[in-house]
């Protein structure tokens, strides 16, 4: 495979958080609320880095997710959120319920042992519960995950599988991933949509900054970051989805009119106190490296929606997240939303 040797500037969450509340004005007028969405969204994330002709790392990633209309979120998920003091009450609420898989390794694939200085072998296979709290300003976003990480993640199995119909490397180090391990991850995000919007050439433009923070065995980190939009049509939306840890977007959307597009761009730096890819097990010795503390990410894509479908590519640019880590890696995520 041909290297990947772009790089991108570690950003500090602390640093971007108080630069978007220095740097980006409020709106001038608030925008009107919007009717409760009666329809249900479906689709699915898919993420390698395959598209940055690379195979590293983080390698692959897969995401299916499935989103009842907002009338049909659970009364239990709705109670739960009410306790949340950081959700707002008056918000339109909706669940999303997901399931995917993740898998990291090294970058040379073919050792059988693999090099005690790169990226572990490591599969996580999980669901993920959300909840999103949506106002015309602002979304509250809260999510509880739950999984496995290790071998019963399968991650082993389906790289295999995939290089074999591909005629690909076969890699060979997976014995030496990662051990099961119980995973569970809460995430908080706060994101304001519409902090200054313009309509530059006839078209429409927002900026949208974001906080979060996740606590688990998984990952412990927190995030600022910031989302900017250029098109036409700009939809009732945050941006595509991710998988995370990620700038994340919204799997429901709500277009104004048949056809749209825009083009979007985004920066977050995170602080990260654990990272179970690159620190290893909780509780049992195994490979790991030296992780770095502060990570940044750099995005840019488009997005088309036609009738109630949208699709996205975004290609993402990660900082060196271990020492000794030669470059930065890239990758590229595709995603499909369907309403009905």
């Amino acid at each position: 495979m041909i290297p990947c040797r772009a790089t991108a500037a570690t950003l500090s969450p602390l640093i971007l958080g108080a630069s978007i509340v220095a740097a980006v004005p409020a709106h001038a007028a608030e925008p009107p609320p919007r009717a409760e969405d009666t329809a249900a969204a479906i689709g699915f994330v898919y993420e390698n880095d395959i598209f940055a002709n690379a195979d590293r790392h983080y390698t692959n990633g897969v995401q299916a997710f499935y989103s009842p209309p907002e009338s049909g979120t659970p009364g239990w998920i709705t109670d739960a959120a009410a306790a949340f003091p950081l959700l707002d009450p008056a918000g339109h609420k909706r669940v999303v319920f997901s399931l995917g898989q993740k898998m990291y390794t090294p970058a040379d694939i073919s050792r059988p042992v693999p090099d005690p200085r790169d990226q572990p072998y490591a599969g996580f296979l999980y669901t993920d519960i959300g909840v999103v709290s949506e106002t015309a300003e602002r979304l509250d976003r809260l999510n509880l995950t739950l999984g496995v990480v290790g071998p019963w993640a399968f991650a082993k199995q389906t790289q295999i599988f995939v290089h074999h119909q591909t005629q690909s490397t076969i890699p060979k180090g997976w014995s030496h991933q990662l051990r099961n391990e119980p995973a569970v991850v809460l995430s908080y995000e706060r994101a304001w949509r519409r902090l200054y919007e313009a309509s530059p050439f006839g078209l429409g433009f927002d900026v949208t900054p974001r906080l979060g923070a996740s606590v688990g065995n998984v990952t412990t980190l927190a995030a600022a970051g910031v989302t900017v939009r250029l098109g036409v049509d700009l939809p009732q939306d945050y941006g595509p989805p991710r998988i995370s840890p990620a700038i994340q977007g919204t799997s429901a959307f709500v277009p104004g009119r048949d056809v749209g597009w825009y083009l979007f761009a985004g920066a977050e730096g995170r602080a990260v106190a654990r990272n179970i890819f690159l620190d290893g097990n909780s509780f049992r010795d195994g490979p790991s490296v030296s992780r770095r503390p502060w990570v940044g990410d750099l995005q840019a894509g488009l997005a088309v929606t036609v009738g109630g479908v949208r699709l996205a590519y975004t290609h993402i640019f990660r900082t060196k997240q271990f020492d000794g880590q030669p470059r930065a890696d890239q990758f590229g995520s595709l995603s499909l939303s369907t309403r009905f």
